[in-house]
């Protein structure tokens, strides 16, 4: 892992104030940085998930969003979404869609994280230094699993914030 990433440093409103590393954004700083998100549906309204590495830093070993990853300093969030997508699971056509952007914080870190759908059925290649394993999960079993330390605890509070969407999507996927 590089220890040298830099960040963009953001107000609240999301305007680049400044930049710091990787390492000061998790140290228990809570620097406000962007990440992006993207939730994966494929069309039997299924959501793709991937297990990180044990090798992570933060959350090693949990269920988690298809993609998570960090803005670089200089991208927009849409550069990030596309460079993350293509970098964990090798996919490089698909339409993302904005769900939702909320401030997410932890005993280590403050994000603002930019959330994307969408429907997809094609191959994925995983990035296995970034994520151990990835599958398509009903969402009945995400249910059955909450709260039980199998996803991270990002995870969790987005979904059931988007979870309408989500089933919404996966509607109109099937019909289409």
């Amino acid at each position: 892992m590089n220890k040298e990433e830099w960040f963009p440093l953001i107000d609240e409103q999301g305007t680049v104030i400044g930049k710091a590393t990787r390492q000061e954004c998790h140290n228990g700083s809570k620097l406000l940085h962007p990440v992006v998100h993207l939730h994966i549906l494929n069309r039997n309204g299924e959501l793709y998930l991937q297990k990180r590495s044990m090798n992570k830093d933060i959350q090693p070993g949990k269920w988690d969003t298809a993609v998570g990853g960090h803005v670089d300093y200089g991208e927009s969030i849409e550069e990030a979404l596309l460079r993350e997508v293509r970098e964990e699971l090798g996919i490089t056509q698909f339409t993302p869609y904005p769900a939702i952007c909320y401030i997410f914080e932890s005993d280590r870190e403050r994000e603002m994280v930019h959330t994307f759908y969408t429907c997809y059925d094609g191959d994925i290649a995983i990035d296995p230094v970034e994520i151990d394993e990835g599958r398509y999960w009903p969402l009945i079993e995400i249910h059955r699993h909450l709260n039980r330390g199998v996803f991270t605890p990002n995870f969790e509070q987005e979904f059931l914030r988007i979870e309408t969407l989500l089933l919404q999507a996966a509607e109109q996927a099937r019909t289409n």
